[in-house]
């Protein structure tokens, strides 16, 4: 990252199944976004223009990674003319041959084809509670980091940024952006008031920000699917694990938050905890009680330990 960036995170609300009409809130939110004055990336959160608890409804909502670029960029060229580049987030429903994802894309848009930067599959498909992914789709098996106009970036679907390990993984690979879209159903009732899911979720994303000393953006689902209320609660934190903004449970809104890169650097400074994690990963990694496979490839190739059988 080089200059403070602008940034749209976008609680949206979609029609269950309703692709078309989805696309239609979306041509409308970038319409008025290049009015507003346009940003340089929109999140929206996962399964967005479809919907997330579609079950078996999956196998006739999910396109491929370049239908799903070339949705959004007609989209985008409806609204405005398409001509100013633009960075754009959102989750979808991803079929590759005879597979089915839950996967996030980061698109560029702007002049000539839209560009697909990255495409993330969730890695932590939920099968439990009312949860019913794995039935339906395969997880994926990579957590890849790739530079963006912000600086090298993460993508991380719901359940992923739950375990500690995936964004650490990630700013070990040199993530400074993490960007989190979910669509989270909204659990209990805490005594100020607030869900107690959205308490959870961001006491862990203002730890995953504060630990790594990272910016965070979260997108999240809104709505009532099947009866089940999806909490919204879209917010971002700042590399300090600060809270830069958020959104309001159950309401379909937009906030908006800038990115100072300088913001990372003092934060590390300050608090070298991802240097320091980097110095201590390989004795964690050679622990002979780990439940994994001991023989850690180092940086010249060559491999350290022994591989548990």
């Amino acid at each position: 990252m080089s200059t403070v960036r602008d940034v749209a995170v976008v609680q949206f609300k979609p029609h269950k199944g309703d692709v078309p009409a989805n696309l239609a809130t979306l041509r409308e939110i970038f319409a008025q976004l290049y009015g507003e004055g346009k940003p340089d990336l929109i999140v929206l959160p996962e399964a967005a223009l479809t919907g997330y608890f579609v079950e078996g409804g999956v196998y006739d909502l999910a396109v491929t990674a370049d239908e799903f670029a070339d949705r959004i960029a007609s989209t985008y060229r409806e609204a405005n003319g398409g001509m100013a580049p633009l960075e754009f987030v959102c989750g979808f429903y991803e079929k590759d041959g005879g597979t089915f994802y839950n996967s996030a894309m980061y698109l560029r848009l702007g002049v000539g084809e839209p560009e697909i930067v990255h495409v993330h599959r969730k890695l932590f498909l939920p099968t439990y509670g009312v949860f019913d992914e794995q039935r339906f789709l395969t997880r994926g098996r990579r957590m890849n980091v790739f530079p963006t106009a912000f600086g090298d970036t993460a993508l991380m679907i719901c359940e992923d940024a739950w375990h500690s390990l995936v964004p650490t993984v990630a700013a070990l690979k040199g993530a400074k952006l993490m960007i989190v879209p979910s669509a989270s159903p909204g659990r209990g009732l805490g005594g100020d008031g607030e869900l107690e899911s959205t308490t959870r979720w961001k006491t862990l994303l203002g730890a995953m920000a504060a630990e790594h000393g990272v910016y965070v953006l979260y997108a999240g689902l809104t709505g009532f699917e099947g009866g089940k209320g999806m909490s919204g609660s879209s917010c971002a934190y700042g590399p300090h694990g600060n809270l830069l903004n958020s959104a309001p449970a159950l309401e379909a809104c937009i906030f908006r938050v800038r990115l100072d890169p300088a913001e990372i650097d003092i934060a590390r400074s300050r608090f070298p905890l991802l240097g320091d994690l980097n110095e201590v990963l390989p004795d964690l990694l050679l622990d002979e009680e780990l439940p994994v496979q001991r023989g850690v490839r180092l940086t010249n190739g060559s491999i350290k330990g022994e591989v548990a059988p």
